[in-house]
């Protein structure tokens, strides 16, 4: 097969017009091209009067090895690369079951490729059934009560089931994991456009249900989910030479679970979970995250900016954008998770705390579009312990729910009284979608000075690229913390924590993801180097290359 790249044509071309310009880019005839499948098509909007498609495509023609000398030089010409996954073990006999905590993307994956090579995990998760928990999460939203085990944070699917189901990333993957991620969740019932279009996303009612269709296929392989069970210590031994290795987990009704292997992934919001690794000498240091509000536009004015006359054009969907600016201040300002066609949630989940987050359907036809915009900060800002960033963001949230007025409300400011720093009093024509409902005050109250100067000059830059952008009644609804981990897991190249062997750091509250992508990716990554260590092998090198950086998204 050959992999063509980069093949553009106008966003309204017929059908019939693909076949025709991959035989002139290939100056091959039509007898010549055997079959096409379409890998990829995305689309290339920089220009809204000329909006083109952009293909990448696999091909089989007659003569391939000809056709390749022929095109040494054209980068955008290759053999086709072999995505099928390939699993690294199969579980030895009488090998003690390993153990993953945390349902989210990163350990439902591990646990399923665990699955699948027979090693028969325990996956434990302190939350509940995703059907439970969807019920728990409206009576945050509808009604302003919080089950601190169950909620946006905590429970089967993790945080990516109450999202707007980005399955991208920009994370290198020469192995094709995310490949597999893809195939597995068309498994699980995701449409199969997936796996070709350049931004796929899946909405929540699909995730819900595509979470209890691995479960049930990891049940199936000999997996076993414990729900309601939260991990409250490890057990780790110390041999005469100060060797660390794990030996078990503690469970909360006081019971031991015994295992020589531990997946920890846990998300980014196990706050009580960072605190009892700190307490058992697990490596951990403070990492850089993100600050800042939900901002909210009418998704028809964005899709104007974008596609200009092309708005509303079927291939095209609801817009999206992606901003970044470099303030006077050397902080970074920058769009987080932007959901076209989609609502503010409440997201928090712990007591007396406000914390936004974003989230859209399939089909992303609500009225406004929302993403975080928010300011880097990093360990400089809470330098005084390894969880002082967890502290950082408890302050802000705590704030926030102050000048929400209670009962988890939200402060809100629109964008106008923002930029004039002065309290919002009542609210214009964007109606603001979070519930249980929006305050309006002065953000002011509930971000850091340097945040909220920070903001100000980024939202005047973004404007100039987003026409309409900083629009006066644009609404802002405070806090963003949860960005990403404020902590590290610190492991080494066979994935394991550096001082304790057996234990397997992952995702995103481990510091090595940032998205539904990029976690489940690296819950595959741990999976095999759990396999291979388990098995009496080296872990390859090549396996941990590109996962020494945490990865965000945005």
């Amino acid at each position: 097969m050959i992999r063509l790249t980069e093949l553009r044509l106008p966003l309204n071309h017929p059908e019939t017009a693909l076949r025709p310009a991959i035989l002139q880019r290939l100056g091959i005839p039509d007898a010549a091209l055997e079959s096409l499948t379409v890998f990829r098509r995305g689309y290339d909007a920089r220009n809204p009067r000329a909006i083109v498609l952009v293909y990448t495509l696999d091909l089989a023609v007659a003569d391939e090895a000809a056709l390749l000398r022929r095109h040494a030089g054209d980068p955008r010409i290759g053999p086709a690369p072999d995505t099928r996954y390939q699993f690294v073990a199969r579980a030895p006999e009488g090998l003690p079951r390993p153990v993953v905590i945390g349902t989210g993307p990163c350990g439902l994956m591990a646990a399923l490729v665990l699955a699948q090579m027979g090693f028969r995990p325990i996956i434990l998760e302190r939350g509940r059934l995703v059907r439970e928990r969807t019920k728990d999460t409206w009576a945050l939203w509808r009604r302003g009560v919080l089950t601190p085990e169950s909620n946006v944070q905590f429970g089967e699917g993790g945080a990516g089931t109450f999202s707007d189901g980005k399955l991208y990333s920009g994370i290198k993957d020469p192995r094709f994991y995310g490949r597999k991620v893809l195939t597995e969740f068309v498994k699980a019932g995701a449409p199969e456009e997936i796996l070709t279009v350049s931004k796929p996303h899946i909405g929540t009612f699909r995730l819900v249900t595509m979470v209890e269709s691995i479960r049930a296929q990891i049940e199936a392989l000999g997996g076993e989910y414990r729900f309601g069970t939260r991990v409250m210590d490890l057990v780790v031994e110390t041999d005469a030479a100060g060797r660390r290795r794990v030996r078990g987990v503690v469970l909360e009704d006081g019971g031991t679970l015994r295992t020589d292997q531990v997946v920890l992934a846990i998300g980014h919001s196990a706050r009580d979970t960072f605190a009892m690794l700190r307490d058992r000498g697990v490596f951990l240091e403070a990492k850089p995250f993100s600050i800042g509000v939900r901002i909210e536009h009418p998704q028809s004015m964005i899709d104007r900016a974008r596609f200009g006359a092309n708005a509303g054009n079927r291939l095209l969907g609801a817009a999206d954008y992606k901003l970044v600016h470099h303030c006077r201040n050397g902080r970074s300002v920058y769009s987080f998770c932007m959901c076209p066609g989609g609502r503010v949630v409440a997201a928090t989940s712990e007591p007396g705390r406000v914390v936004t987050n974003g989230m859209s359907q399939y089909s992303r036809a609500e009225f406004n579009a929302n993403a975080g915009i928010v300011v880097g900060i990093s360990p400089s800002d809470y330098p005084d312990h390894v969880l002082a960033g967890v502290d950082f963001q408890r302050r802000w949230e705590s704030l926030a729910y102050e000048a929400g007025g209670g009962g988890y409300r939200a402060p809100g400011q629109l964008v106008g009284d923002f930029l004039a720093g002065r309290a919002s009093t009542a609210l214009g024509e964007v109606e603001p979608s979070y519930r249980p409902g929006v305050t309006p005050t002065d953000l002011a109250r509930c971000l850091p000075d340097f945040a909220v100067e920070a903001m100000r000059e980024a939202l005047v830059a973004f404007d100039a690229q987003l026409p309409g952008f900083a629009r006066a009644d644009a609404v802002m609804t405070g806090v963003e913390t949860r960005t990403s981990s404020p902590i590290r897991i610190r492991r080494g190249p066979d994935l394991q924590s550096v001082n304790t062997a057996g234990l397997f750091p992952a995702g995103e509250g481990a510091g090595y993801a940032g998205g539904i992508l990029s976690a489940g990716v690296d819950g595959i990554r741990v999976a095999e180097a759990l396999a291979y260590l388990a098995t009496g092998r080296e872990v390859p090198r090549e396996l941990s290359r590109g996962t020494e950086t945490p990865v965000s998204y945005g």
